[in-house]
């Protein structure tokens, strides 16, 4: 596994596998790697001949100066997962690299940003789609691998690649979970035992949902219901707890079609202590 740190030692690199007509898949991480990361390079390792993995820690996706000096980082031990894996490469660029004194452009996708996480965290969506914007284009890969748990990102970015006609296919992976249902998260790392306990009652509250909107009864109803347990669980606040169109994130409220119910999915966000977790879940699979 090779390790590169800025554009001209990944450009040297990639040209050679380029050059043999082999195919590239890219997997993009912050590092703090888990086995939902690892499941991205497993599909990335299925599809093309080799793989990048990507490490950096994007300072221009945190609202929050605090959340990103608490971020956890352990770049030893993910070279050491990614290795395992059977990444070829890692691109591990410092914020010099990407953003050097000067920069001064932004990608900002129009729609499908003033809600769920675009409305919670000003600033962060328009991070993410920049950052991603940058790394296709360094990389230049035939296809990215993404997960689902960050559903909104994933359509922006299907979004971005479409718009700008970026020569690549976005491919989403169902979001890995713990045994308790706990979708994966860096982030899970930051909370204690008995915070550990409660985080599950997220999915347990989107599967109810989901049964419970399937079986009829009133989406204003069922919302409220989980927000009550969400809260009376022990998390501290609610950021959104919402049915969405996973076509463009549209709002589903009592008055959509049953087609647009069935084809919507359950988004949520909410705090436990300093820890924000976020999750979703289709309705119908």
């Amino acid at each position: 596994m090779q390790i590169v740190k800025t554009r001209k030692e990944l450009k040297r690199l990639l040209v050679s596998w380029k050059t043999a007509g082999e195919e590239l898949g890219v997997v993009m991480t912050m590092g703090a790697l888990h086995a939902g990361h690892l499941g991205l390079v497993e599909a990335a390792g299925k599809d093309n001949d080799k793989v990048v993995a990507t490490i950096f820690v994007n300072p221009r996706q945190f609202d929050n100066k605090n959340d990103l000096a608490s971020y956890p980082v352990d770049t030893e031990e993910d070279l050491k997962k990614l290795k395992v894996a059977g990444v070829d490469a890692v691109y591990l660029p410092q914020a010099g690299e990407m953003y050097p004194d000067g920069y001064s452009t932004t990608v900002s996708v129009a729609s499908m940003q003033d809600c769920l996480c675009g409305a919670a965290r000003p600033g962060h969506m328009d991070g993410v789609t920049t950052v991603v914007t940058k790394l296709l284009i360094q990389i230049s890969p035939d296809r990215a691998y993404f997960g689902q748990k960050d559903f909104q990102q994933y359509l922006l970015i299907q979004r971005v690649v479409r718009d700008l006609d970026l020569p690549v296919d976005i491919i989403g992976v169902p979001t890995y979970r713990e045994e308790d249902r706990l979708a994966m998260s860096s982030r899970n790392r930051r909370l204690d035992a008995a915070q550990r306990k409660i985080a599950p009652t997220l999915y347990q509250v989107q599967s109810t949902i989901r049964d419970l909107v399937l079986q009829g009864e009133t989406i204003d109803h069922v919302l409220e219901w989980g927000e009550k347990v969400i809260l009376d669980a022990g998390f501290d606040r609610i950021d959104y707890l919402e049915l969405r169109s996973e076509d463009n994130l549209a709002l589903i409220t009592e008055t959509a079609s049953r087609e647009a119910v069935l084809t919507s999915r359950i988004f949520v966000a909410a705090w436990l202590g300093t820890t924000r977790l976020i999750d979703n879940l289709s309705i119908s699979r």
